[in-house]
């Protein structure tokens, strides 16, 4: 075969090769145009609960423990820019200093910033502990129990359960059901590779949608956990930001002459939140204090807001005399109705101890009655928007604990 007949057909390959590209980009601009539907379509929702609604983002690295080159410039101006009302930062441990003590505390530019650690015990458990302390640096060497055990004030939760064995300790707060990272090693670096090429200028948000998946092993041992009797854990989600994804060419100083970074704090923040209830103790911003202990007490939720802002979801339950919230218990006496609220229509499933027990699509309120002890959630998924977002759940909710 002649030479130029051998590049016509590799130049044939590479061009069939790249549809699958091609299509997936108009996939994701036909996504992009049902987002702005759906969000031109929002209702204006009011609860009369007293509580304002706060969203956040948690399980966030810097460059003080490694693994980031991100600054706190940077992270603080993510915050902003994507209107967050608080920042839960999780520094790795470091050897010779606390990085807990050193990271974001307090508020910077309007948004509340609590430090934190992310620590591996000797078992190989890792924890979200929340604030972080001084002693980080050495739970290395002790059991996740004793790591546990060691603390007596502020919030522990479990990160990466898909990895963690010791869930018959005690003293640990909830579970990050959710996290970016551990979803994102479902991705094929080649496959990544093209569709960055064909889709980061236009969509780079919508570049999650590709790999998106219902942390479903995760969300079926929460449910097993939360049906005991006497165990309430809360669900998180986790932005594992670290910024440090992409291709740069930098200087002598780090700056960076060339390149991209997918996953930069700005865009990070915008994929997954958690929105928190909580009855601020001094004016419009949120203070430390209340909201750790909204989200101990289970007062939040999950949403990705990617595909829509989740502002204004309620997940209660009444019986006349009784009103409860989400990571709240209510006392069965005849009956308990559960109500969902949305700010736009979608798809409302309702799960008993994991079970899904309702589901309705095309409502943006929901009465449900239940006459039976259990743990009842809600996942709610928007099937208006196509593929592959449609059929991911768009808000998880902490349990209602009907006892």
């Amino acid at each position: 075969m002649k030479r130029w007949k051998k590049l016509l057909l590799l130049l044939l390959l590479v061009l069939l090769s790249q549809i699958p590209f091609a299509y997936r980009r108009y996939r994701l601009g036909r996504l992009h145009a049902a987002i702005q539907q759906l969000n031109s379509e929002r209702l204006a929702t009011r609860a009369d609960d007293g509580l304002a609604e706060f969203k956040g983002v948690i399980h966030v690295h810097s460059f003080l423990g490694g693994h980031s080159t991100g600054n706190f410039e940077e992270i603080v101006s993510a915050a902003q820019s994507n209107q967050l009302d608080f920042v839960i930062m999780t520094e790795h441990p470091a050897k010779d200093f606390d990085t807990a003590e050193m990271t974001l505390q307090g508020e910077h530019g309007g948004v509340l910033f609590i430090n934190g650690n992310e620590v591996r015990a000797a078992t190989g458990d890792r924890l979200l502990l929340i604030p972080g302390d001084e002693q980080a640096s050495s739970d290395n060497r002790w059991t996740t129990q004793e790591v546990l055990s060691r603390r007596s004030f502020g919030l522990a939760l479990v990160a990466y359960p898909e990895d963690f064995k010791n869930w018959d300790a005690s003293g640990y707060d909830g579970i990050e059901v959710y996290n970016i990272y551990t979803n994102a090693r479902l991705i094929n670096p080649v496959v990544m590779f093209f569709d960055a090429l064909w889709s980061y200028h236009s969509y780079p948000d919508l570049l999650f949608a590709n790999f998106y998946r219902r942390p479903s092993e995760s969300l079926k041992k929460w449910d097993e956990l939360s049906s005991h009797k006497d165990q309430k854990l809360v669900a998180t989600a986790g932005n594992d930001s670290h910024a440090n994804v992409g291709v740069s060419l930098n200087d002598s100083s780090g700056k960076r002459l060339l390149g991209f970074r997918l996953d930069p704090y700005e865009r990070s923040f915008r994929l997954v939140r958690v929105h928190v209830f909580a009855n601020p103790f001094h004016g419009p911003l949120l203070d430390t204090e209340s909201l750790l202990r909204s989200i101990s007490d289970g007062h939040c939720f999950i949403g990705f807001d990617v595909f829509g802002d989740t502002t204004g979801f309620r997940f209660t339950a009444h019986d006349g005399d009784q009103n409860r919230m989400m990571g709240d218990e209510i006392k069965l006496e005849d009956a308990v109705h559960l109500n969902v609220i949305l700010p736009v229509a979608a798809r409302i499933v309702i799960l008993k101890d994991g079970n899904v027990i309702q589901d309705e699509t095309g409502i943006n309120k929901k009465d449900y009655t239940v006459t039976e002890k259990a743990s009842y959630r809600v996942e709610v998924y928007l099937p208006q928007l196509p593929a592959p977002a449609g059929e991911q759940p768009w808000i998880i909710s902490n349990p209602i604990y009907v006892r």
